[in-house]
């Protein structure tokens, strides 16, 4: 989910939501590359796994170019950008990676990340990396208000934009405004 916000740090609103999608259609597996990758020989697992996190490179930049062009389009300046991370454990080798189902999807989730990150830093953001577990909790020190003033002003964004106004959209939002007000300080 990709959400760009706008407005006063205390009361920003949503300028712009979209789903993106990197995971290329055309590669068998792409969306699950490591579950896909099991069964295989370790050197086509590596192959697999390395033609699918370049794929997923290419379509993040097009989507982050894209929402940069629109947003400037509307009449804004995107100027920095938050990625809700995992638990941060280290990625051991494939190997281990491919014996391990929860590795599995570790390992996807930060393929899929560092992806987004390292389109958002082609583009000259800044990226923020706030644990997705520690959203919540943290959010009023990043922010400066208190949860319930956030909570009550995510509300009011997802009635502005009108539904849906799912909790990836809501983390989403959120994570941005974490972004905005790293920035300005």
């Amino acid at each position: 989910m990709l959400v760009v916000l706008a407005g006063p740090m205390e009361s920003p609103i949503v300028v712009e939501r979209r789903r993106i999608e990197i995971a290329d259609p055309k590669i068998a597996g792409s969306k699950q590359p490591y579950h896909a990758a099991q069964g295989l020989s370790l050197k086509d697992a590596e192959a697999l796994v390395s033609a699918c996190a370049e794929a997923s490179a290419q379509l993040a930049a097009e989507a982050v170019r894209e929402a940069i062009a629109d947003a400037k389009q509307k009449g804004y300046e995107i100027s920095t950008s938050c990625i809700l991370t995992g638990s941060g454990r280290s990625i051991p080798a494939l190997d281990k990676i491919l014996a391990s189902h929860p590795l599995l999807h570790t390992a996807e989730g930060e393929l899929f990340r560092d992806a987004i990150a390292r389109a958002c830093q082609n583009q000259g953001l800044p990226v923020v990396a706030v644990k997705e577990k520690e959203l919540i909790a943290r959010a009023p020190n990043y922010i400066g208000i208190s949860r319930e003033l956030i909570d009550q002003h995510l509300q009011r964004m997802g009635k502005a934009i009108g539904p849906p106004w799912r909790q990836d959209e809501k983390h989403a939002s959120l994570a941005a405004w974490i972004a905005s007000s790293a920035g300005s300080n």
